[in-house]
């Protein structure tokens, strides 16, 4: 009976080894990029460390200054290696000596024999090393966690990872080097010589809040390793860091860097002083740490400004002064778009308006909804004549196979996304081109050529690309669908707009287009009322003045006066008097129409 229990019992484990190793190689095929960038990145440090170590006067984890003449020592040092005599320090040293014993006072022998051991490149202290490592790699374990995708909800690009790399690394070399120098030896001046501010504001502007935030923090723990764990080096990081990305991430334009540069240098200005109280630390030396503080959170500012647009261009980032710049209706390609498909225009504008708004309702970003909605239909520019809002009269696809047809407007994402790589756009935009209609059926040239052929199938008339896979590329799926489709809604009250609108929503919904694009069913709700509110203030009534009248009703009226003047001149006298009041009257409407009129167009301004 035991027997049977053991085998039966080895046989789970080897069940769940069977599955557990497949596991892991799916996960490694899936993650091994980021591992791979965190690997070098972590053993770069490891060998900047090494030569941390190696250039430390220190044993037993411990500085040689910690050390002093007839102090009682608290642990027993043991001599590795045989070190022979030299003229800097004439004393021997022999392999296996007890140099001094835990408990007893420390002889000036003793003393020399510590200092020539800490000297010597044959005593790196691997005890260093090795705690060192050891933290750094919890740092990085904890750095893998925060770009996972159950913290970021989606998993960083390559080249954002290796970048905050090497953002990280240049950090971390100041930092382990810079305190070697005499004159940032201390905790209070090393940060002088920190990058801190300059790495921050690029990871901003180039990966918005969240990232920089998060590499704000990891940042600091990787400071308070290189600075030996010195508290003042670590919390300042922390703090000018933190402030550095609240700062910069509500900058819009270019120019406003230099106040916000100057903003970084008063608060680590402050910051500097106020650990200087909290440290006890000796204020003769105050105006130069924090005069030179406060240069260097400026300095890096504007040097971060320098950088930032070669940055761009190399990365294709969607930051925030980019994408302001493509948002500029005057650039080349809009203008192109304004001429040769004017109705393709009009369209992207309204779709824009309506994508930026729901963003900024939901929280997505609304200036990269915006920048999507204006170049997602791009591809139309080339054929405008076969979609229906740049048509004038005749119909192009009358004449030509439903096949055909759907060729045709099907080719439009691929031709928008070809023109967007030729314009070096960035990968977000060009996401939203190629997701704005999902894999979804274009249904009226499917019907059309159901009628001719029953066996045709859905594939032929459906979209390549593939449903949207962020909030943004959603957002502008569903503001291209809602404006073309609203056009044809006729008296758009309100509530038609809402029961329309939704119905439009429920069919993305239902066709599995919103499935990645993390969206919850409270976005849904506000994206809804957004397109609500937009198109109900696009579409609202006027009351219909005295003196608007139809051309073509006018034209007709008047023809049909011509025959009958002569029995308008003869009118009774009291229907002369009755005709009179009449245009009194009519007058008086007239003018509080216009008045009316006034009143409402001051009320509009």
């Amino acid at each position: 009976m035991k027997m049977f229990k053991s085998n039966a019992y080895l046989g789970d484990v080897a069940t769940d080894t069977s599955k557990f190793i497949p596991s892991i190689v799916t996960y490694a095929k899936k993650n091994g990029l980021i591992l791979l960038i965190f690997l070098i990145t972590f053993i770069a440090c490891s060998i900047v460390l090494f030569f941390d170590c190696a250039t430390t006067g220190s044993v037993s984890s411990f500085s040689i200054e910690d050390y002093e003449v007839g102090q009682i020592s608290d642990r027993t040092v043991i001599a590795a290696k045989s070190l022979p005599p030299t003229a800097d320090n004439p004393v021997a040293i022999t392999k296996g000596e007890r140099i001094v014993k835990k408990g007893f006072p420390i002889s000036a022998e003793a003393l020399e024999k510590l200092a020539k051991m800490a000297a010597s490149p044959e005593y790196i202290d691997f005890r260093t090393f090795a705690n060192k490592m050891l933290y750094l790699l919890l740092v990085f374990a904890l750095w893998y966690f925060l770009c996972s995708a159950t913290v970021r909800q989606k998993i960083p690009k390559r080249r954002e990872l290796i970048t905050l790399c090497s953002f990280f690394f240049l950090v971390y070399i100041a930092a382990t080097f810079g305190s070697k120098v005499t004159a940032f030896s201390s905790p209070f001046m090393l940060p002088v010589i920190l990058p801190v501010v300059f790495v921050v504001v690029l990871t901003t502007v180039l990966f918005e809040l969240i990232p920089a935030v998060y590499f704000s923090v990891i940042l600091s723990l990787g400071v308070f390793c290189a600075s030996n764990f010195e508290g003042v080096p670590f919390l300042f990081t922390l703090a000018s860091a933190m402030t550095t990305a609240r700062i910069i991430y509500k900058i819009e334009r270019r120019g406003d860097m230099v106040v916000a540069s100057l903003l970084l240098s008063l608060f680590n200005a402050v910051y500097i002083f106020a650990l200087m109280i909290i440290f006890n630390h000796n204020f003769s030396d105050l105006i130069p740490i924090v005069l030179l503080t406060a240069i260097s959170g400026f300095v890096s500012g504007i040097l971060a400004l320098g950088f930032l647009t070669p940055l761009e261009l190399l990365l294709n980032t969607a930051s925030v002064f980019r994408l302001i710049d493509l948002s500029d209706l005057n650039n080349p390609v809009m203008r192109r778009m304004l001429v040769a498909a004017r109705g393709t225009y009009n369209h992207s504008l309204m779709v824009a308006t309506l994508a930026e708004t729901a963003c900024g309702e939901i929280g997505a970003n609304p200036l990269l909804a915006r920048v999507g909605a204006y170049y997602h239909d791009l591809g139309k520019v080339e054929q405008s004549e076969y979609f229906v809002e740049n048509q004038q009269g005749s119909n192009k696809h009358d004449d030509i196979n439903p096949r055909l047809s759907a060729s045709v407007i099907r080719s439009h994402v691929k031709k928008g996304v070809e023109k967007a790589h030729q314009m070096h756009l960035p990968q977000e935009v060009i996401d939203i081109i190629s997701e704005h209609h999902g894999n979804s059926l274009i249904a009226y040239f499917y019907n059309e050529a159901k009628k001719l052929d029953d066996t045709v199938s859905t594939e032929e008339f459906s979209y390549a690309g593939t449903p949207p896979s962020s909030k943004e590329s959603a957002v502008v799926m569903l503001a291209d669908t809602v404006e073309a489709a609203c056009r044809t809604l006729e008296k758009p009250s309100v509530s038609r707009l809402e029961k329309f609108i939704h119905q439009l929503v429920q069919s993305k919904i239902e066709h599995h287009q919103l499935d990645n694009a993390g969206l919850t069913f409270k976005d849904i709700s506000v994206i809804e009322s957004a397109f609500v509110n937009i198109l109900a203030g696009y579409y609202h009534s006027r009351i219909e003045y005295p003196n608007q009248k139809d051309p073509e009703e006018s034209k007709k009226k008047s023809e049909e006066t011509v025959p009958n003047q002569q029995s308008q001149k003869r009118v009774e006298p009291e229907q002369n008097n009755t005709s009179g009041k009449e245009a009194a009257e009519e007058k008086a409407k007239e003018i509080n129409a216009e008045s009316t009129e006034k009143h409402e167009e001051e009320k509009e301004k």
